[in-house]
């Protein structure tokens, strides 16, 4: 994927959250694959939180960010199987005011290569809301990996060619006339 190196990095602000009733800060390895790659990118770590399987724990923690003009992107792990507990997607695809619907399509070809049909276990999904990206991840690190590393590290880098989200990110809300990002 090129990369144009005469134009200047961009970093943007991300907030990690991890949905699970049994995991804390000590043993939340995906959440740490996340942050790790978001800081060796250059990114800025605006939050991270971990909030267990509820609908409206996870739609809440989500709805603070997103009315943060500081945090331009969230990544959640965990929620996004078939059990009766995963309830991410629930959670947050109504907020969504634009799905993103490549996201899944994209994540689940690079998961394939890696897992093979297990990939139909995952319900991950992205959209935009309140001029925010939201991107909705398994909760497996492998997973987290997967997603980063074959999608959002290049689509968040302003320099990928030919087009990334960094660059529409002034664009989002100008439905809205406010302009989160301009200025």
């Amino acid at each position: 994927m090129p990369i144009d190196e005469n134009l200047a990095f961009i970093p943007v602000s991300i907030a990690v959250l991890t949905v699970s009733d049994t995991r804390g800060p000590d043993q939340d390895r995906s959440g740490d694959t996340l942050v790790a790659r978001i800081e060796a990118a250059g990114h800025q770590l605006a939050d991270r939180a971990i909030v267990p399987d509820d609908v409206a724990a996870i739609r809440g923690q989500v709805t603070r960010w997103i009315a943060d003009p500081e945090i331009d992107v969230i990544v959640t792990t965990g929620g996004t199987g078939f059990t009766g507990r995963d309830v991410t997607p629930e959670a947050i695809e109504p907020l969504f005011e634009k799905r993103m619907e490549g996201f899944s399509a994209i994540f689940h070809r690079i998961s394939y290569d890696k897992i093979g049909t297990s990939t139909l276990q995952s319900r991950a999904t992205a959209g935009v809301v309140n001029a925010t990206y939201v991107f909705v991840l398994p909760g497996s690190p492998g997973a987290c990996k997967d997603a980063w590393d074959g999608i959002l590290a290049p689509q968040l880098d302003y320099r990928h060619r030919p087009c990334n989200f960094v660059e529409i990110m002034p664009r989002l809300d100008e439905h809205m006339k406010r302009g989160k990002l301009r200025g």
